[in-house]
């Protein structure tokens, strides 16, 4: 089993900047990858950005140039850094972790763009 716990977000203006964080705990060396989603309101959720056990990293073309994906290996944390905000960005993000048995989820964490 794998526990994942947010942090970070809220509400910030268009161009402004947030940080979100979500650490793992429980079976983490079982993880190979992790990422961040988004569900906007009466839309599917997304793949906003995702990383490897190796480091490689994906984005959403959205969000390509402005967001960047990291991870602390030895806090067991993914972070994204979310840079020149927009409106559309307003979402609930949720923190993902991929093991060979499961899928996990965090809690989710409101973000909002002000225009």
């Amino acid at each position: 089993q794998v526990q994942l716990v947010q942090s970070g977000g809220g509400l910030v203006q268009s161009g402004g900047s947030l940080r979100l964080s979500c650490t793992a705990s429980g079976s983490v060396s079982t993880i190979y990858a992790m990422a961040w989603y988004r569900q906007a309101p009466g839309k599917q959720r997304e793949l906003v950005a995702g990383i490897t056990s190796g480091s490689s990293t994906n984005y959403a073309d959205s969000v390509k140039g402005r967001f960047t994906i990291s991870r602390d290996n030895a806090k067991n944390t993914v972070y994204l850094q979310m840079n020149s905000l927009k409106p559309e960005d307003t979402a609930v993000y949720y923190c993902n972790a991929d093991n060979y048995f499961a899928r996990y989820w965090g809690q989710g964490t409101q973000v909002t763009v002000s225009s």
